[in-house]
């Protein structure tokens, strides 16, 4: 997907542009900043600099959607290596290897849906639709661990009785927050 661009070329962001009219004006007029007032320098000052921390800032979002991309290609390739092992082992009719496989297989869910979350920020996606990834990462994170759950791994009864509440909690919470966003897009 190519970046919006304005239509003197410059990239287009919606939280505003890279360059200010103030930089334009003075360039055109004088092509000079020396005949600038100080004010006006200072502001062409704080303008580019502010510019070179977007494009920065830009450059490491690019570089995190392409570490998650690796994560995701390293973990589908570690997925397809537990199922061959269990498969040659016979441990694939053991329910603890079938959930340790879908384990592994939600998180590279989770990780592809962290990356699509990086990658609509990075071009400028509407925040509806980032903030519906973050709720979608968040229900595939919880569900992760309700099927994971054992009471066996909690030291009492009542520690695990306690952590399931609160994955249900936060899955019901999700849900409603989920549902309550669908609504409003439709309406």
């Amino acid at each position: 997907m190519t970046e919006p661009r304005t239509p003197d070329g410059n990239r287009f962001y919606p939280r505003g542009p890279i360059t200010s009219t103030i930089t334009t004006e003075i360039e055109d007029e004088t092509d000079s900043e020396t005949t600038a007032s100080p004010e006006r320098r200072f502001n062409v000052t704080i303008d580019r600099t502010a510019s070179h921390i977007e494009d920065f800032v830009h450059i490491v979002e690019i570089a995190a959607a392409a570490i998650f991309a690796l994560l995701f290609a390293i973990g589908v390739i570690d997925l397809a290596i537990q199922i061959l092992e269990r498969i040659q082992s016979g441990e694939i009719a053991n329910p603890r290897a079938v959930i340790k496989i879908i384990d592994t297989g939600l998180l590279l869910l989770i990780i592809v849906e962290v990356y699509q979350t990086v990658i609509a920020y990075t071009q400028r996606t509407d925040t509806r639709r980032i903030v519906r990834l973050i709720i979608y990462t968040g229900i595939i994170a919880v569900i992760r661990k309700l099927i994971i759950f054992r009471t066996t791994d909690y030291a009492s009864t009542q520690d695990a009785l306690f952590a399931a509440t609160a994955y249900t909690l936060t899955l019901v919470s999700l849900s409603v927050i989920l549902y309550i966003e669908q609504r409003a897009i439709t309406e």
